[in-house]
């Protein structure tokens, strides 16, 4: 495995830890972002790992695409990805500034932690 594969898969690990602390603190909106971070961070290590090109794009079903196409299951579907993209930009941005609906809340943070564990969890797997 490369070491810019690996540096890419220990900020995952990084991101979805500080999620988890911040979940704890009631911190809604750094915890999203942290889950997204840390479900495209693992995304992109397993595409660099696999010799695959790698997009510049933050949309988690634009990197779950070629792996894909790779027949790699990293246990991330579809609604997944599109729960995934819908709070990229609310929850780096205030209220009303990218989406006016957006209220993250403890609920919605504990989905989402639960896809990125089994992302996390799909790219070991698949790291081969």
């Amino acid at each position: 495995m490369s070491k810019r594969a690996e540096q890419w898969l220990r900020f995952a690990t990084e991101n979805l830890e500080a999620a988890r602390v911040l979940l704890s603190s009631g911190h809604f909106n750094p915890c999203l972002q942290n889950v997204q971070q840390a479900v495209e961070k693992s995304l992109k290590a397993l595409i660099i790992a696999r010799g695959l090109p790698l997009r510049r794009t933050h949309s988690i079903l634009d990197l779950l695409t070629p792996l894909m196409d790779e027949e790699l299951d990293v246990s991330l579907s579809e609604d997944d990805c599109h729960l995934l993209d819908s709070i990229y930009l609310p929850s780096k941005y205030p209220l009303g500034e990218a989406l006016p609906e957006f209220a993250p809340n403890e609920a919605l943070c504990r989905r989402c932690l639960s896809i990125a564990e089994r992302v996390r969890e799909g790219v070991a797997r698949e790291w081969g």
